[in-house]
């Protein structure tokens, strides 16, 4: 389509138009944990399994090579979707925790990166306050194992990133941050992060699950070593993540996981490992999954990820406007449109964010509570947890009005 048409979209998303408990309409603000599936996703992967299912790179008759066809179609229209230079750059996972912590461990393992030795006593790996646990857990576990030291750049008042708050050295071997925050909503300046650690030799690690699914993205412009993404979170099937990475780095790593198709030759003694993507995709794919994960990528690239990002800022910039007329509410993070992806955490008084959430679900409204998965975050802002309403290329105002009046209500009901 020519322009986008937020009702049209919302024509190709089964679910949304469905009831629930008490003939309320659903209103779901939830798409920075999962998006919603369009009619052309779900007949894709209907259509796989019906007519075409087998395995790929394996079986040598024509369902197989559909199949494989099917595949490597999905993962060419990924590489193209995020401006990669080369398909190969694009390795399947299950999501994007599996994608980066793929590559904590094989950053770990390798005895040699790009010119310098192994990762080791005296190096520093920096992430920030920011990061989901995806982008903090495997951090502390190389850390360990192999005696590295873990820095991180702290969070400002206002939700931004405090890139003064350290400084990157020689010493700094990996700088892995999230591009969109999936509580604050806060879009880093990955641009200059990126810069920053170039010039000390460092390598840059993107978690791109919140940032893919809604703006437009070229990692060949970028200059990043790696980007992590997800399909769930972008109008995709779950099950099928991305990492895509540097060609000559991922050729010069070793594998993650040992499996079939992720090797050259194999003996008894010893095995020889192709060549990416393949060294990172040992067993059976997740085939159904990138060829749904292909036909989400034809239906945001038909929408333009430019309206994609230009209605996801004039809805959260309304509901921002919302928001802020409620008696109570604090929203926790950046409060104004700028540099912001759709995500809005807020606490409502005293109210614990799940009675919040309860209540709000009772009127048809669907939101998270919780810590969000980011509980340092959380720490650093003094709340144990908040409720969070985020938005994506199918939400309406009408919606953040009926979130708004089911505020309302709750706080009535809780006396704040």
């Amino acid at each position: 389509m020519s322009t986008f048409d937020v009702n049209a979209v919302r024509q190709d998303f089964p679910i949304l138009g469905r009831r629930l408990a008490g003939d309320v309409p659903l209103v779901y603000l939830d798409s920075a944990n999962t998006s919603q599936k369009p009619q052309q996703v779900i007949d894709a992967i209907a259509d796989h399994y019906a007519l075409h299912n087998a395995n790929v790179a394996r079986a040598m008759h024509q369902l197989g090579a559909e199949a494989s066809e099917a595949f490597e179609s999905g993962r060419s229209k990924v590489a193209a979707f995020i401006g990669s230079k080369r398909t190969d750059e694009v390795v399947f996972t299950k999501n994007a925790s599996e994608a980066l912590n793929l590559v904590a461990r094989v950053l770990g393992d390798a005895r040699e990166i790009e010119g310098r030795g192994p990762i080791g006593p005296g190096d520093e790996i920096v992430i920030s306050q920011m990061e989901h646990h995806s982008n903090i857990v495997p951090w502390p576990l190389l850390c360990e194992r192999t005696g590295a030291t873990l820095r991180w750049f702290e969070v400002t008042d206002d939700g931004r990133l405090d890139l003064d708050s350290i400084e990157l050295s020689e010493r700094t071997r990996v700088v892995a941050v999230t591009w969109v925050s999936n509580m604050l909503g806060t879009i880093n300046p990955v641009a200059e992060i990126v810069r920053r650690a170039k010039s000390v030799g460092a390598l840059t690690v993107i978690d791109g699950s919140q940032s893919v699914p809604q703006m437009p993205v070229n990692v060949s412009e970028l200059g990043a070593d790696f980007v992590a993404f997800t399909g769930h979170k972008m109008v995709g099937p779950t099950g099928i993540g991305v990492l895509w990475g540097r060609y000559e780095l991922l050729a010069s790593l070793p594998p993650f996981l040992g499996g079939g198709e992720m090797i050259e030759t194999v003996a008894m003694e010893r095995s020889t490992f192709a060549a990416p993507p393949a060294r990172f995709e040992a067993g059976t794919p997740p085939i159904a999954q990138a060829v749904g994960l292909g036909a989400a990528v034809d239906y945001l690239s038909s929408l333009g990820m430019e309206n994609v990002a230009a209605h996801e800022q004039q809805v959260t910039a309304y509901a921002l406007g919302r928001l802020a007329e409620v008696p109570g509410l604090d929203i926790i993070g950046p409060r104004e449109a700028i540099e912001r992806g759709g995500a809005i955490s807020f606490t409502l008084g005293e109210v614990h964010p799940h009675d919040v959430s309860q209540l709000l679900d009772s009127q048809g409204v669907a939101v998270r509570a919780g810590h969000h998965c980011a509980k340092p975050l959380h720490q650093r802002f003094g709340v144990q947890s908040t409720t969070r309403a985020s938005f994506y290329l199918y939400t309406t105002e009408a919606e953040i009005d009926a979130l708004v009046e089911a505020l309302n209500h709750t706080r009535k009901y809780f006396g704040v």
